[in-house]
């Protein structure tokens, strides 16, 4: 998500013990199951807001039939989850807003069920590691759930919103999908997507994944790589849309209202953003990319198609280009490897700022000296950690304070500074690369620093997550 529009600094905490993995995934799917075998997880229970998702549960696959009725501000919708379970259980739980249920049905018989305090529990036993279909279908008025932080400048609520002509966006860092669909709203648990939206003629509807073929109303998306629920979008709108052409061919659309055609030049920076990213951490990760815009405030990496907020077109090109380059450097760094708990959400945000201040010091190299860019760096790296304390102990209450995006690139340039540029850069691919489509942690973070290297560097990046007061600069390694 967007640094841009922060005010405040960093979180204070005690730091959260470290959570107890599920057993591993299975090795092998029975039968249709197969066919869902990417979308394999090792779900755990969220440090920082346990009540969102399960570790009972690991989603393969969800395949979302929607239908939006702007007049009658109404959803509908059926989801069908490939659903392998972790352990025996007497019902299956899951994250979802309490929508009238018109159906529901597990392998095809079937099951009884409600929605309480925004959790549809199935009365159904389930056996570890013996996949099965949840059917879910459901209708009724969206609503949002709040963001957890009061420090934010972009603060607005999470999930599905209905936007003033009647048409819908969603952002939801760090939970918020269940607004729209039944979910393991957690991080941990990535999964394959199929998403079709049915609009009145002359909407459009945008999802997170690769487009597929319109069928007159219906628009369709397909995710066949995993996705974190955070990650997904929905926006319906009278859109206008473009389209490009990326690095290697990668196909690109670009979504926009008539009133913001003149974001579209910007929007197109996109190429040549995704190319100078790709010179630096590797290839693009997915095989589609766009941007959506919204009524939002704020921007957001969701998966394939990043949204932008109207705000960022408004506040003009600097700004918008700074911003949509930090949103596709998250492709690499948070939907390509994603944290497994919120407590490690300086993985994401860390990359990403300092992905950013290298484009716009290369970009914009009249802005700020180098050295000046450093002190004001530190300057401010100290101010977050001494009003609110430091990016590997957060704080709940206050979701992505400023700190978990400064203080942890701070740590990232340090580690640049120790490597130099060539290894440095062989470090971030293959960060990417080994990790590809996986969850990560701090401990696995700093275990391939290590291994990558061959230097001990669990000192400087422990230093520089937990101390209170900026850590003193540190140079190259010696030859």
């Amino acid at each position: 998500m967007t640094l841009l529009a922060l005010l405040g600094g960093c979180t204070t905490g005690s730091p959260a013990p470290e959570a107890t993995p599920s057993a591993a995934p299975a090795t092998g799917l029975p039968g249709e199951y197969a066919a869902y075998a990417a979308g394999l997880s090792t779900p755990v229970v969220d440090s920082q807001y346990p009540e969102h998702g399960t570790d009972a549960v690991d989603v393969l696959h969800y395949g979302l039939e929607l239908a939006w009725s702007p007049t009658k501000r109404v959803l509908t919708g059926t989801a069908t989850l490939r659903v392998r379970p972790t352990r025996d259980a007497a019902s299956v739980s899951l994250d979802f807003k309490p929508y009238k249920i018109t159906r529901l049905s597990l392998d095809g018989g079937p099951a009884t069920g409600a929605v309480t305090a925004e959790k549809l529990v199935v009365q159904s036993p389930v056996k570890a590691d013996v996949p099965f279909t949840l059917v879910v279908g459901y209708e009724g008025k969206p609503s949002t759930t709040p963001w957890p932080t009061t420090t934010r400048g972009d603060e607005h609520p999470l999930g599905l919103t209905v936007d003033s002509a009647g048409g819908l966006w969603t952002m939801q860092e760090p939970f918020g999908a269940f607004t729209w669909y039944p979910a393991n709203d957690q991080p941990s648990d990535e999964a394959l997507y199929d998403i079709a939206v049915t609009v009145p003629e002359g909407w459009s509807a945008v999802a997170s994944g690769t487009p597929q073929d319109q069928q007159g109303d219906t628009f369709r998306y397909r995710s066949t790589v995993p996705v974190a629920s955070y990650l997904t979008t929905l926006a319906v709108g009278k859109y206008r849309t473009a389209t490009a052409t990326g690095p290697h061919g990668l196909p690109i659309t670009y979504w926009y209202h008539a009133d913001q055609a003149s974001y579209l030049p910007m929007m197109k920076k996109t190429a040549e953003q995704l190319e100078w990213l790709a010179k630096r951490f590797g290839p693009y990760p997915f095989d589609a990319a766009g941007v959506v815009m919204v009524e939002s405030p704020s921007a957001m990496e969701t998966q394939q198609m990043v949204t932008m907020g109207d705000r960022f077109g408004q506040m003009g090109p600097r700004n918008f280009d700074g911003t949509l380059l930090h949103e596709w450097a998250h492709h690499w760094f948070g939907d390509a490897v994603t944290p497994a708990d919120w407590r490690d959400f300086w993985l994401n945000e860390g990359w990403a700022l300092y992905a950013q201040r290298l484009y716009e010091a290369e970009v914009y190299p009249g802005e700020m000296s180098p050295a000046e860019r450093i002190a004001q760096n530190r300057e401010l790296d100290g101010t977050y950690r001494k009003q609110y304390g430091p990016p590997g102990k957060p704080n709940a209450a206050e979701f992505g304070n400023t700190c978990m995006y400064t203080c942890a690139s701070a740590m990232l340039r340090q580690l640049h500074q120790a490597l130099g540029d060539d290894r440095f850069f062989a470090l971030a691919r293959g960060w990417v690369q080994d990790n590809l489509h996986t969850q990560q942690s701090r401990a696995s973070f700093t275990a391939y620093v290590n291994r990558k290297t061959g230097h001990d560097f669990t000192a400087l990046i422990d230093t520089w997550l937990d101390s209170p007061t900026t850590p003193p600069e540190t140079g190259p390694l010696p030859n």
